[in-house]
């Protein structure tokens, strides 16, 4: 199958033109929470929807059309999207996730459909290879270096900055991200990393960290999306509450910024520069930056939406939904989006106690609060609670929308501070 993989576009002559009523294929881990939205999307644009996932534990064939692959196993995988194209083709293949849009970018090139080059897409999820691409490049990014947990630390610790950042080379939503401030701390920070990327089934992935300095600065995220290598701002949000570590708990996010002209323009920039570094040409981009008085520093430039729910903060200030352009670009018919008006925010409600979860308290209450617009509690009752830097989820999402950016923070925390989240400790037996 290597040759899948590397070799020409597919014609698709042999393919039936009688008409296609447009098919769109979206590739997703499985119970994925970009799935709702990306079906929602395609079906209001008049498409059809199959969904390439993993079927085990997959609830995906119960709610749409869906396409069986091991997601570990990108040749067959890859093998089994391009045989049911030859079925009935497609019109645009979307990667929902950093995990997937490198098989996604694969199978778009083979088919002849709009996609970023495989490798700039593989760029994209890999955080060690990013860095050490950007560098090169002449992008501002931290001085880092990679560790083998797997090997002794005592050699590998010389000439580190301190403080400094460890954190697993393919993972999102800041797990395993750790601050140290000394070799202690290092110390133990790796041991605690180990199991957290032990379950890797790629062994560089499993036995490696990525340790960066720590950039001081305010952070932000930029969304936008390139045509044809150009990029476009749709907005920069600002993250009032400081990013300071040890653990890297993202919480409110802001738009439009409030950041002054210059410094939003050096942050398009700066996300220019590394999207043209990495080759990529169309889709979304989500990007990470810290800014100081030195320079806009490149965390993350990713080539998919943004992560979570926040994707809703743009639905009332853009014609389309962030999901309905990222299909029209898939598909090769832009949607012209409109900018973002009023100050809206979101916060992503954090897992700050582990157990199990036995009720939230207070959401009426918050939902009182001026300015509120919805709470959305996305993790169910009697579910399993782990917080960063175990963790990967959020209980769920806060939104806001008011006049000023400062309304919309005070709002968002004078809501979060009336949820009560009850848990109960989990105890776990020993077994021989």
């Amino acid at each position: 199958m290597a040759e899948h993989l590397h070799g020409e576009p597919v014609n698709q002559d042999f393919l039936s033109i009688k008409a296609i009523s447009k098919r769109l294929l979206l590739i997703s881990q499985p119970n994925s929470y970009r799935i709702a939205p990306y079906l929602s999307a395609a079906q209001q644009m008049g498409l059809q929807v199959m969904i390439a996932s993993r079927g085990e534990h997959s609830l995906t064939t119960e709610v749409n059309q869906g396409l069986n692959i091991d997601l570990d196993d990108p040749e067959s995988a890859l093998g089994a999207i391009l045989e049911e194209a030859r079925l009935r083709p497609f019109a645009g293949i979307i990667g929902s996730d950093d995990s997937t849009v490198e098989l996604a970018a694969h199978a778009a090139h083979r088919l002849g459909l709009p996609h970023n080059p495989p490798q700039a897409a593989r760029l994209t999820r890999r955080k060690d290879l990013s860095r050490a691409h950007l560098m090169l490049a002449g992008c501002p990014v931290p001085i880092h270096c990679l560790i083998d947990i797997r090997k002794p630390l005592d050699w590998q610790l010389a000439g580190l900055p301190w403080p400094c950042v460890i954190k697993p080379v393919n993972m999102a939503a800041s797990r395993g991200v750790i601050r140290v401030n000394n070799e202690d701390e290092f110390r133990s920070a790796c041991e605690r990393i180990a199991p957290i990327i032990a379950d890797s089934t790629d062994e560089f992935e499993g036995s490696h960290v990525l340790v960066e300095d720590y950039i001081d600065g305010i952070e932000v995220a930029y969304e936008g999306y390139l045509h044809a290598g150009d990029l476009h701002t749709l907005t920069v949000f600002d993250k009032p509450d400081p990013l300071t570590g040890p653990y890297f708990e993202e919480t409110i996010y802001v738009t439009p910024s409030q950041l002054d002209a210059d410094t939003l323009n050096l942050i398009k920039r700066r996300v220019q520069q590394a999207c043209t570094a990495f080759g990529l040409r169309t889709g979304p981009v989500h990007a990470e930056l810290r800014v100081n008085a030195v320079d806009a520093w490149i965390l993350e430039v990713a080539s998919r939406t943004i992560g979570g729910d926040c994707a809703r903060t743009l639905d009332d200030g853009t014609s389309k939904s962030l999901e309905q352009l990222t299909v029209s670009l898939a598909i090769g018919e832009l949607a012209q989006p409109r900018p973002v008006e009023r100050s809206r925010g979101v916060m992503m409600i954090p897992i700050r106690q582990a157990g199990l979860l036995r009720r939230v308290e207070g959401i009426l209450a918050a939902q009182k609060v001026p300015h509120i617009e919805k709470i959305d509690i996305t993790i169910s009752e009697g579910h399993e609670l782990i917080p960063l830097p175990e963790g990967n989820q959020y209980l769920g999402f806060i939104f806001a929308q008011a006049e000023t950016a400062d309304e919309v923070t005070d709002a968002l925390r004078a809501a979060h501070a009336k949820l009560n989240f009850v848990t109960v400790p989990i105890i776990r037996l020993e077994t021989a």
